[in-house]
């Protein structure tokens, strides 16, 4: 990944949750919630989510697959990791994290029943490589998982898109003392593929038996899985 990405991050991590809680507006609670949801995760599983930042979709995973189960998370920014463990300990789970890059994860092959990545996959440099690196480590009949921004359209969709290029940059630089980073998060998320366009990168990464895209708040977001073959 980017070297200026992970600077990026690094630098927002401290107050990375509070402009996540203020600008989403809680909304991404339940988002990650329908993720887990849709992965079908069961007590027992095993969890990888990539790209973890500071955790949330990770102690999600866990109150799905319950202590009999694990969740391990990586993210490839050890700032945003050093949130992470502390979170998990006071929610009372027990989550391994762990410093990776999605695109060279150290893990072998099947050691996963779902794999996941919440708004994440738009940063790594090659996302089908990350798909294809995700489904690696996934058994067969598993699951890799993606939460990602879509471009909502019709008047909701203008909407958001005037939030996204003003209030988001004015409040997130407020809150985190860097306005180019929610510039550009905003930014990257406006321009990639999403919905039938991130399915044919799911279909060009050729590990997935099918794969299903599920909208969330009028297309604001989506929920993909794929079943590894």
């Amino acid at each position: 990944m980017s070297e200026q990405v992970r600077e990026m991050f690094a630098s927002i991590a401290r107050r990375y949750d509070t402009a996540n809680e203020v600008l989403s507006l809680g909304v991404h609670r339940s988002w990650r919630r329908a993720a887990v949801r849709l992965s079908g995760a069961r007590p027992g599983d095993r969890v990888l989510d990539c790209a973890t930042g500071t955790g949330d979709l990770a102690l999600a995973f866990k109150r799905a697959v319950g202590p009999s189960g694990e969740v391990v998370g990586t993210d490839f920014c050890a700032e945003m990791l050093a949130s992470a463990a502390p979170k998990a300990r006071r929610a009372g789970v027990d989550i391994r994290f762990e410093v990776a890059d999605a695109l060279a994860l150290p893990f072998a092959m099947g050691s996963f029943d779902v794999a996941s990545i919440a708004f994440g996959i738009r940063n790594v440099d090659d996302p089908v490589v990350c798909l294809r690196e995700m489904a690696r480590v996934v058994r067969p009949s598993g699951r890799v998982v993606v939460l990602e921004f879509g471009q909502p359209q019709g008047p909701f969709g203008a909407l958001f898109r005037a939030y996204s290029r003003s209030v988001m940059p004015a409040v997130g630089g407020l809150l985190t003392g860097n306005r180019s980073a929610y510039e550009y998060l905003p930014r990257t998320a406006a321009a990639f593929p999403a919905g039938d366009r991130f399915l044919a990168l799911m279909e060009e990464a050729g590990t997935f038996a099918q794969s299903a895209a599920t909208p969330l708040l009028a297309g604001t977001a989506y929920v993909y899985v794929g079943t590894v073959r």
